[in-house]
Formats: structure tokens, sequence, C-alpha cells
């Protein structure tokens, strides 16, 4: 009868693991929050991506690090809900969807609002479906029951509920002022959603007229077509050089027009002439000006970019070539007379790339220091938002206590509008959840809110809030914790946490996971223009979710950014691979044990002790580590225990009782292969999860699934520290042995002779009692266990902790090259000695270590000045 064992196949195929594994586990509802209130809830939200296409490597990176926290925690049997979601994305989207009919020889206006907007919904529909598989590719156990998307009823709900709070209160504002403007996209952008980058530009150094015509006063500008909305040119009071020309006015040239000489102390006395001319339409700090000395506001552009009634002979050119045709007109009435290259910082829209252009506009604003004071209060309490790692704290808080009124309205189609109406005769202002009942007399304000707005709510949103009755709000909310990258920060973290505290009292999550960015092999940012970027899905077709979720999850520490490497993605399905074959062979040997027949309570070997003690050790540290979200180091322990550990020593030591006649001895390895591997599965399972399923269930299991099997505990039983260092003791001889015939040429299968000198009575019994592993993994064709043994000299050797071996090569060795060997061997040693003394005479490590760590060390100190005097030794005997 055929096993069930035998149906796994002889070779690792990651396309045959994954392929409907996933639909299984949906089918089975083990990603479903239970609501079980005997369970502690455990809540993640997935940072929602933008409904504008493919994921990235970063989603990947992102979700992947959610998925181990929440799958870990679902095992260590918690309730668990991992939300998912999608952002709407306004600016991303509308342009999408816009160059879609384009293409078609369209534009928004042909449509019109409604019909656009439900063309919107269906771009929404079929990218949302892409979205989803994509998920499902990487194997994120989500629960699909609990999925939002920020344009839903309920999330609009409480979109309207926090704009009219927020405008009740007087914290939001409607109000002239000088935003970022995207010309390209004919939206406002928030300060965040500008990009600074180092152009090179010009200063353009002009003399302006005084009216009274003694003289005139020179300023510079970087953007001469501003100065067709000139109003004022400001100068220090305390400038020695212009105090006399104070209240006196000039005359704008091109225009004709007469603009007053102010004193403002914003003015920098050492920056170029000391005068400065003020547009206040068009500059951000022009325009405070403007409001402290009641300057006219004169905008010369339209939204567009192109240059407007105001810029007179200029009107319809567009603002750069303006610029060209105005320099070229001041130069020929001797106004300019200077231009000097300059590098510049000059804001780019994140969205569409173009040049922003500061711009005076009547937009809605977000009154944000009573909110970004209450957020910075928070963190001087015990209920703060810790930051993992916790340096971002400190850029959080930075940009808290510098931060400015956030500009929340759009100029856009898609996107929760803005429930403001105007009335049609009196212009009066309503604001509310509902349309005014005559709402024939009233327009409704015909922008949207900033994507960000509606975003900055997910984390109770999605809870059913402004229902603070209902069931999710109160079983998870507050969540636990946010993984998301260090920036987005301002974008999202702050905005959540301020918004979080207005309306529910309480922080939004507990920890904050930050990561960094994904970049290519040579440490470049991925774009398009460099054509370097990465699609998740290929990779995943090439190598399996499991290789590229376990490279992501381990390639760095919290904080850092990660460079992509195909070479490493393809280890990673080496070691998948590796851990496939393992299995295969211990699933192969097993003999049909079941679940209720594994024991551990019979005779064990050594080996069994050792492999024991270390998936004790195993477990205790990946735990500890994965709370701390270390998981570039669970990888590494995870790694060495599976790959050196358990397949290159265990399952090798196995075969002795597996392939001999002791039957207890075989049931005792089989159980502990059994047990062992089961365990390794479950400690794997979060970042690897579709080949540790399918290994699972071809093991003897309890339970359905390993989704929701339980988290591995230490045993205490089970751990042997004595059997732990015999077994230390064996692999290094072994290893050594390994070592020594390789620098000889001399392979495994070539039997040799093999002298090892022990240390003491007790390490030589030792040996005698596991001669069988050093006779199966040594291939000695003599093998000498003692307390005296001579060393010959023509001979190899090797120092371990306890033993000396002496490899009786002759023919074979080289008296000179062996002297080397070990001259290098005792350089190593020396700076162990030196390095570990060096530890043992601070003063203050002593004091602060815990007495074990400096026990540690003090027994690291004489092992290696027992390796070091062997070593020595030897040396002295070679040289005779």
């Amino acid at each position: 009868m055929e096993t069930k064992e035998m149906t796994m196949s002889k070779k690792y195929d990651h396309k045959a693991v994954e392929t409907n594994r996933y639909q299984w586990w949906l089918e089975g509802k083990f990603f479903e929050a239970t609501g079980d209130s005997d369970k502690q809830p455990f809540t993640i939200v997935i940072p929602p991506p933008n409904v504008t296409g493919k994921l990235h490597l970063g989603h990947a990176w992102d979700t992947t690090l959610q998925d181990i926290i929440t799958r870990m925690k679902r095992m260590q049997g918690y309730d668990v809900l991992w939300l998912p979601g999608m952002d709407h994305a306004g600016i991303a989207t509308q342009a999408k969807v816009e160059e879609k009919l384009r293409n078609q020889g369209l534009s928004r206006y042909d449509l019109g609002r409604e019909k656009f907007v439900e063309e919107t919904w269906k771009w929404k529909e079929e990218y949302a479906g892409h979205i989803r598989e994509q998920w499902a590719k990487l194997g994120l156990g989500l629960d699909y029951t609990r999925e939002r998307f920020t344009l839903d009823e309920g999330l609009s709900k409480a979109v309207r509920e926090v704009f009219v709070s927020l405008y009740k209160k007087g914290l939001i504002y409607r109000g002239e002022y000088i935003i970022n403007w995207d010309p390209v996209t004919k939206t406002a952008l928030s300060d965040i959603e500008v990009i600074y980058k180092d152009v090179q530009g010009a200063l353009y150094h002009m003399r302006y007229p005084l009216a009274d015509g003694s003289g005139y006063i020179e300023v510079a500008t970087t953007r001469p077509e501003t100065m067709l909305g000139d109003t004022a040119v400001a100068v220090h009071p305390e400038d020695e050089r212009y105090k006399h020309l104070i209240g006196k006015t000039v005359i704008l040239p091109i225009t004709g027009r007469e603009i007053p000489i102010i004193a403002d102390e914003y003015v920098d006395m050492e920056f170029g002439s000391g005068a400065v001319k003020i547009t206040p339409a068009h500059d951000p700090n022009d325009f405070e000006i403007g409001n402290r000395h009641n300057l006219p506001r004169i905008l010369v552009m339209n939204e567009d970019g192109t240059m407007n009634e105001n810029a007179m002979q200029y009107q319809g050119l567009d603002r750069f070539e303006c610029r060209k045709q105005i320099v070229k007109d001041l130069q020929e009435q001797g106004v300019l007379f200077k231009i000097e290259e300059h590098v510049h910082s000059v804001g780019h829209s994140e969205r569409s790339g173009a040049v922003v252009e500061p711009y005076l506009s009547t937009q809605w604003f977000v009154k944000m220091k009573p909110l970004a004071e209450a957020a910075i209060k928070l963190q001087k309490t015990e209920g703060k938002v810790n930051f993992v790692p916790e340096r971002f704290e400190k850029t959080y808080l930075h940009w808290l206590e510098n931060i400015r009124d956030w500009c929340i309205s759009r100029q856009l189609w898609w996107g929760h509008r803005i429930p403001a109406w105007y009335h049609k005769e009196t212009g009066e202002i309503y604001v509310d959840h509902e349309p005014p009942a005559d709402i024939e007399n009233w327009e409704q304000d015909p922008d949207v809110l900033d994507t960000w707005f509606s975003s900055a709510l997910w984390p109770f949103s999605t809870m059913g809030w402004p229902d603070k009755e209902s069931d999710d709000y109160k079983r998870y909310y507050p969540t636990d914790v946010l993984v998301t990258g260090y920036d987005i920060i301002f974008f999202w973290v702050s905005r959540m946490i301020f918004q979080g505290l207005e309306f529910t009292g309480t922080r939004p999550f507990k920890d904050v996971l930050i990561h960094g960015l994904v970049r290519d092999a040579q440490g470049r940012k991925m774009s398009k223009s460099l054509g370097n970027g990465v699609d998740p899905m290929d990779v995943i077709d090439q190598y399996g979710a499991d290789s590229l979720r376990y490279f992501l999850a381990t390639g760095s520490s919290p904080g850092q950014d990660l460079r992509f490497s195909t070479e490493k993605v393809e280890a990673t399905w080496n070691f998948a691979n590796k851990i496939w074959n393992a299995s295969r062979f211990a699933l192969m040997n097993m003999g049909g044990l079941t679940y209720e027949e594994i024991d551990l309570t019979g005779e064990k070997s050594v080996a069994d002790k050792w492999i024991l003690t270390r998936l004790n050790e195993t477990i205790e540290t990946v735990t500890k580590l994965a709370e701390k979200y270390e998981f570039g180091e669970v990888g590494r322990v995870l790694y060495n225990f599976i790959w050196d550990d358990l397949c290159d020593w265990y399952i090798e030591m196995a075969k002795l009782p597996l392939y001999g006649d002791d039957e207890a001895a075989k049931k005792t390895t089989r159980s502990v292969l059994a047990y062992v591997l089961d365990n390794t599965m479950r400690l794997l399972h979060p970042f690897m999860p579709f080949i540790t399923e399918e290994i699972w269930q071809h093991l003897p299991h309890e339970g359905e699934s390993i989704t929701v099997a339980k988290w591995p505990e230490v045993r205490p039983e089970l751990t042997d520290k004595e059997a732990a260092e015999e077994m230390r003791l064996l692999v290094d001889i072994i290893r050594s042995v390994r070592n020594i015939r390789a620098e000889v040429n001399t392979p495994l299968s070539k039997p040799i002779k093999l002298h090892i000198k022990a240390k003491d009575a007790s390490i030589a019994a030792t040996l005698e009692k596991n001669r069988a592993y050093i006779e199966r993994f040594c291939n000695p064709s003599e093998l000498i266990i003692g307390t005296e043994i001579a060393t010959t000299e023509k001979a190899m050797t090797a120092v371990v902790t306890g033993a000396e071996l002496s490899l009786p090569l002759e023919g074979l060795i080289n008296i000179e090259e062996e002297i080397k060997r070990l001259e290098k061997e005792l350089e190593k040693l020396d700076k162990e000695v030196e390095r570990v003394q060096k530890k043992l005479s601070n003063e203050g490590f002593i004091a602060k270590a815990p007495a074990h760590v400096v026990e540690e060390e003090r027994k690291k100190e004489k092992d290696y000045i027992e390796k070091r005097d062997a070593v020595r030794a030897r040396i002295a005997e070679l040289k005779g």
C-alpha cells in the first residue's frame, strides 16, 4: 500500500508546492479572525496599496513582514485579525484613468464628473482583482471577510465625521494661502508631496528705478517671470544702506506700476544686495510679509502654468517660455544687468514630476499645531507609540515640532468630496454630514480631500468607527503593530497617530516597525528611468514565493535598506531544496510512524540528545528575536540550525541507527526525527508558508493545517547540556579531520590513521562511547583514543577543545608547510586570547555584564590558552 510520505516528489518544485495551496487555506478559513473571547486579540491593518496597478518589491517586503508576525501570533494562540484593504489614491488613480481616456481621444470633461467617477470605479474593480492575485501569490494570511476600501460607504462616513468635527472645533478652515501647485495634474499638493532636487539655475540681478528719479535699488531672483506680480521691495529696518529709502516707491519695470519700499525683519541684510522683491501671490515667505504690510496679491499665472491676463503681453506663454522672453526684454531695457549660475533646491511634484509652483489659492486647511502638540505629548507617556528602531522617533518628533498647516483640498473628481456647500446668493458656507434641505439653493464644493486625509483614519475607520459600539472596534482597536517604510513616517504614520488621538483618545497602534527601501544590487533606488525595477511576481515564478519571502525578511535589520540580489534569492531556493530533500529522506525512513507513536522516552544517542537540545535553544532564540522584530537574526539562526545541525549533522548521524539492526534505537531515532522536523517546520512556517505546509502535511502531525498548529515551546526535560558538549567535541574532531584530509588531498574514501589524545579520562571515555560516529565520519584505518599518546614527527595535527588530533600521514606531509599552517593557527589563537583578556580586564564589563556572560568569557579564555599552548608545543616539536 502506498504511504502518504511517498507522494512527496523526488525534486523540489516550488510551482507544484505553491499552486492551489492558498485557495485551500482560504477555503479552510484559517486566516479569519474568530472573535473567540478565550483568546487575546492581535491586530494589524495592512498599509493599503494604491489601486493603480502592480505591487512592487517594497510592497512584497512590507506585507511579508506583516505575514510573518500574524502567522506567528496565530500559532501562539492569539485571535489574529490582519485586515486587508486598498487606497483610492486620488491623484495617481485619476491620472491613470485620464491617460486611458486620452488614448481614446477623450478627456474627463467630455464625460462629466458623474460618468468619469463611474469609469474610475471600473478601473478600481479591475485593479483590485490584480492586487488580490498578487497577495495570493505571496501567500498572505489576510482576512478577506473584512476587506476595506478608502472610498467604501463606512470609510466615507468616517471621513465626513472627522471633517465636520474638526471644522466645528475650528481646526479646519478655508482661506487664501500660498500652496504647492502641480500645473500638470492641476491640483494642490501638501508639503510632503513635494520632492526637492538641486537644479542648475540662474540668479537674475535687476535694478528697479526709484519713482523720484534719484537712483535705483538692486534686487535678484531665480524666477524673473514672477516679477510681474511684485507689489513691494523689502529691506531690513536696521540696514543703514536703505534706511533713507523706506517709504519711497519704485517703478516696476515692464508694468510701469509704482510699488513701495517697505521695512521687514525677515530680510537678510547679508544675502545679495540686502533688498528683496516681494510677490505675495507666488512665494510663501512673500505671502507672510504681504499679510504683515497689507500688500495686494497679484496672481500672474493660470492653473496650467501659463501666464494670465496680469502678465500683460506675456499672456498665454508657458511660465518657462515667459522667463526666456522677459529676460531678453529686461536686458534690452538695461534693467537686467547680471546673470550668474546658481544651484538651488527646486520642488518637484511627487506625482507628475513637474516643477511645483508656489501659487495663491483658496483651499481647505487643517490647523496642525493643537493636533501635533497632543501627539508630541503622547510620546512622553507610558502609552506612547514605540518606534522600531527607536531612532525614527526623533525623525517623527522633529517633523511634528516644525509642522505647518496641512492643505487638504485637491482639485480632483476622484476622492471624498468635501462636505461643504456654498449658498448661491449669500455665499454662506454650510458644513455637515448631509447636504442642506433646500439643496437647490446651494452648490457643493467641487474639490475632494487629500487621499492621506482618509488613510489617516485607516486603523479605526476600518473597524467600524464612528460606531464605537461596533464589535470589531471594541475588540480589535487599538491595533498592535504597524509595519511600514521610513519614507512615509510623515505622510501617514504621524497623521494616523494624531487623528487616532483626537478621535479615539488612544494611540492607534502599540508598535511601528520601520523598514527601509528595496534597492538594486548596486544600492540604487529602483526607478523606471534606470530600468532597474524588479517585478516580485517574476521572481516568484522563477524561484517561488517562499524563496522571495525568506530573502526579503532576513536580508536586513530593522530600518535598513535592502539590496535586491537574484543570487541571494537563488541561494534561498537552494535552502528550500535542502529542507525538501532532508524531509523526504526522513519520511522515507519513518517506517509508517504515526503521530501517536512518537515516543521520546527511549534511550537516546548523543546525537539525539544534542539535536533536541539544539532545537530547544533554537525555539527560545527564534521566539525572543521575533518578538523584537529581529527577523534578519531569526533567519540566520534558523538557517544555521536547519542547514548545519539538522541536515549536515543529525540526519547523517541518524543513518547509523536507521540503517542498523537495533529496532529500539531505530524507533527512537524515527521519533526524534519526526518531532524535530515537525517543530522545525512550525518555526520556519511564518517565513516559508508553502513548503512548510506541504512537508508538515506529510509528516506525522496533529491538526488540520500548520497555519493553526501550536507555536513550538521549549521542553526543558529534553535539554541535555552534557550531550551538547559531547556532540560539539565530536563535530570539532570530524570537521578537523575533514579539513586535514582536504589540505593533503586525501579523500574520505581512503582510510587513514587517527590518534586522539584526550585531555583527561572522562573525555577519553566519551570518545570511546561515541567511537562509531568517529569511525563512520572519519574513516580511520586505525583509531587510537587515550590520554597518553605520542605524536610522530610526520603527522598532521589539530587542537580541539579537550583533545589533540594526530594523523600520521607519512609521505603526504611537508614539515615546512605544516609549521606554516600551525603558525597561522597560533596567530588566530593569540588574537582570541588578547581579545578575551582585554574584555575581562575591563572593569565596566565585569561590573555590568550578567554573571553567566562573564563566566562564559572566562571559560573561553581557558579554552583558547589551552589550545594555544598545544599548538605552540607542536610547532616546537616540529622545529626540533
